[in-house]
């Protein structure tokens, strides 16, 4: 908005010359985000305690150590997508329909969360939304946001490491609905430590950010000879406010948390993450930058299939951060070894771009 609002002035007010710049913007559409998130978060955690009595149900079937943390509360989410959105709207070029396509899955996706929270807690029980209702309406937003990248953007998808360019076809409407439905469960599924998965997904955030704006950029994509997507580059400013949304929502949900993100914040940011990775071509770098998500993921299906096959189990629990506590890791270690881990693995991302 402000773009939009003060950059025409910049022939009478050279200032206003610095709305031009994606960095600038970026930059402080994460401030907005961060300090919105440390203003607000207080008096939001206050609010949540008092509307949800009991907090998030927790799970007796999971380590013994997490009952301790009933009553506290959850869908701090709802406060990573205000100030993220916020900010967004604040700092971003508001003509530019990746924008509006990339908040519109961020929030039809939170909607979903919020679905599945609001049951969990009405009913007291750790269900919530039913599988089958929360895939359905996964679909249906990941397929409009699909259709829109698809009219967008090429139908290809970049290789990593092989300088290939795969065009895919009407193959690549259903494998961005992959993606994003994918990452969204992936980031879900990581979300059960206190701070477990909010700091990888601003990690990954901080990695794409450096992507799309090599990618919107002509002359830097054609250098390091990936795909050019016209427009993308303001998606920086999108991830930018997403990685001080959730470095700010990290204040207060690192352990011992006092809230947790929930099902609204999770599936959120993990569509958010595939949404941006889908506009530039860069899922497999998603995966690579993504690492902690994808096999938080592989655990849970190798787990249950393994189960199913033989009525045996791979790990003493899954997803597998839970298998690392079932083995006498103390919490705060499982959460920073998978920290570690995820900042080496979104470094490993951004050399990819290099190494052609």
């Amino acid at each position: 908005m402000l773009y939009n609002l003060l950059y025409p002035l910049a022939d009478q007010y050279s200032f206003f010359n610095l709305f031009q710049y994606i960095t600038f913007r970026t930059v402080y559409a994460l401030l907005t985000s961060l300090i919105l998130c440390w203003i607000l978060g207080p008096f939001f955690i206050k609010w949540l305690k008092v509307r949800q009595g009991k907090g998030q149900p927790i799970r007796d079937d999971g380590p013994q150590s997490h009952l301790s943390k009933q009553g506290t509360p959850t869908m701090g989410g709802l406060l990573i997508l205000l100030t993220f959105t916020l900010s967004t709207l604040l700092w971003a070029d508001l003509s530019n329909n990746f924008i509006w396509l990339g908040l519109m899955l961020t929030l039809g996706y939170g909607l979903i969360g919020w679905l599945d929270d609001h049951l969990k807690i009405s009913k007291q029980n750790s269900k919530g939304l039913a599988g089958r209702w929360k895939l359905l309406l996964q679909l249906l937003f990941g397929g409009i946001a699909a259709y829109g990248l698809f009219q967008m953007t090429e139908p290809m998808v970049d290789i990593p490491f092989f300088n290939i360019q795969w065009d895919m076809g009407l193959w690549y409407l259903p494998f961005i609905i992959f993606v994003l439905i994918g990452t969204s469960n992936a980031v879900n599924l990581t979300d059960g430590l206190d701070g477990l998965a909010v700091t990888p997904t601003f990690m990954v955030a901080t990695a794409l950010a450096v992507v799309v704006y090599l990618s919107g950029h002509a002359h830097f994509s054609n250098y390091l000879m990936i795909p050019y997507v016209p427009g993308a580059g303001e998606l920086t400013v999108f991830c930018g406010a997403m990685v001080g949304a959730c470095l700010g929502f990290l204040w207060f949900n690192t352990y011992p948390a006092q809230v947790f993100m929930g099902d609204v914040g999770a599936l959120a940011l993990g569509g958010a993450l595939g949404f941006v990775a889908c506009a530039v071509h860069q899922q497999f770098l998603l995966a690579i930058a993504g690492g902690v998500f994808v096999l938080e993921a592989v655990s849970v299906i190798v787990q249950v299939a393994s189960f199913k096959l033989t009525g045996k189990r791979v790990f003493r629990m899954a997803p597998i951060h839970h298998h690392y506590e079932l083995k006498g890791w103390a919490e705060p270690k499982v959460i920073v070894r998978f920290w570690i881990i995820s900042l080496i693995l979104a470094l490993v991302a951004l050399s990819t771009l290099k190494i052609r």
